[in-house]
Formats: structure tokens, sequence, C-alpha cells
């Protein structure tokens, strides 16, 4: 068993006991990043961030623990793309004026999103341009900015994609929002394709990462399985895209 496989387990029998259990997958940890209790001060900690302010554009995860970032970002008149489960439906674009006043909170789940947003193809994604700031779940976040996710790499994958079109770079602020228990003080040496964070916000904390490593660019297709890649359609338009399917 990896280091990671064995931090990203431990923390998970922590986190059972403030978790939120989630309407499909209940506490299956594997499957889902899920809500937890005072998930709502961990975003006070990012609304109060200069970065958050200034921004009017983001990427968000489909994590359950960002469902009151969601509201409060369509609140404050800001637009998000959201990526749908497994990205088996591409991403959905979600801005302040496709959601009635007072629908907001529903807006924020991921049938909400499904019911007032709309897909957004890559293409389109590329001509809207750079994201402000990303803000992500996570199993587990170390303090040295490393993330592990639910073990499936959704998340650098998205970053892989825009990356590849420009969209973010080394500069664009990207938070994590966790419990407290699933921060991990381990020293951690990230792999080739893991996305750093700069902050981690938490209902305890916000933590500002100090000397972050370099984050990785790109997609990198000898990893991906060719089933992947077919389930995945925003990696096939990407793959066109480049020319790398006739």
């Amino acid at each position: 068993m990896t280091k990671t496989k064995i931090i990203r387990e431990k923390i998970w029998s922590r986190l059972d006991a403030v978790a939120r259990p989630d309407s499909r997958f209940h506490k299956n940890f594997a499957e889902v990043i899920p809500d937890f209790e005072n998930s709502d001060k961990a975003t006070d900690r990012i609304i109060a961030q200069a970065f958050y302010q200034a921004g009017k554009y983001a990427f968000i995860t489909p994590d359950n623990c960002l469902v009151d970032l969601r509201r409060r970002m369509l609140e404050a008149g800001k637009s998000m793309v959201v990526s749908t489960y497994g990205i088996y439906r591409g991403f959905w674009l979600l801005e302040p004026g496709m959601v009635p006043k007072g629908q907001e909170l529903f807006a924020a789940w991921l049938d909400g999103l499904e019911h007032f947003g709309r897909p957004i193809s890559m293409a389109e994604i590329a001509e809207r341009g750079r994201f402000d700031f990303l803000v992500t779940g996570a199993s587990a976040v170390s303090l040295d900015g490393v993330r592990f996710g639910k073990g499936h790499g959704f998340f650098d994958m998205e970053w892989g994609m825009f990356t590849e079109l420009g969209l973010v770079d080394d500069h664009t602020p990207v938070t994590a929002i966790v419990h407290d228990v699933q921060v991990v003080e381990d020293k951690l040496i990230p792999n080739p394709t893991d996305v750093l964070v700069d902050y981690i916000a938490t209902p305890g904390h916000f933590h500002a990462i100090a000397n972050r490593g370099i984050r990785p660019r790109g997609i990198h297709w000898e990893l991906l399985e060719p089933e992947q890649i077919a389930a995945t359609p925003p990696l096939r338009e990407l793959r066109m895209m480049r020319g790398l399917d006739a």
C-alpha cells in the first residue's frame, strides 16, 4: 500500500465523524468528497481573501463541500464553470443571470446546476479566457500544498486541460476547502501530475502555502487509457482541437 493510500484511508476514518452523508453515495469517500460540519466557516475564510473579492469568473469542482461557496458566488454575481460527476457530461456554465432570485442554493447543488446552467464546450471555455481562481475539495491536503482527491485524478486532469488552453498557470490561485481533520502535517512528495494548492481553507484556519512547488502543465496523454478518453467528452474535444485525432 502506498503512503498516499495509507494517509487517504487514515483521513477517511477521521472524516467519518464530521462528514455529512451524500444522498447517493452516503459516506463512500472513494466515490464522493463530502460536505462536512461547519463548511460554511471554511467558505467564510475564502470569501475574505483578495483574490476572491476581485475575481469574477472561476472554476469550481462539483464537491459537496463547495455547495455553500457556489451559492454565495451566485449571490455575489460571480460566474463559474463546474465539472459534472466524473466529467462524464463535460463542463457546465453557471452564471447569476441564469438563476432566479431565491434559487441560488438549489442551483449550487449538482441537480440544480444542470437545471439552471448549461453545457459549455472546451472551445467556448477557451474563448471566455482565463479563470480568476480555482477552488476544489479534497480527501486530504498537506501543509506543503499536496492535495489528494478520491483517487481518480479528475482535478489533475481538469487542470491539465486548462493549462493546454492557457486558462490557468502557476500564478492562478488554487484553494482547497477541507475540514481540519483532512489537513496532513506529513511532508509529502507530489507526483508529476499533482496540482499543488496555494491555500487551504478549513473551519478553523486559512493556511497559505509557503514555498509551493511548481505545478504540472498539459495533459499526459500517455498515462490515459483509451477508454478513459472515450468516456470524457472534454478530452475528446481537446484532442480534436490539438489535431491529435483525425
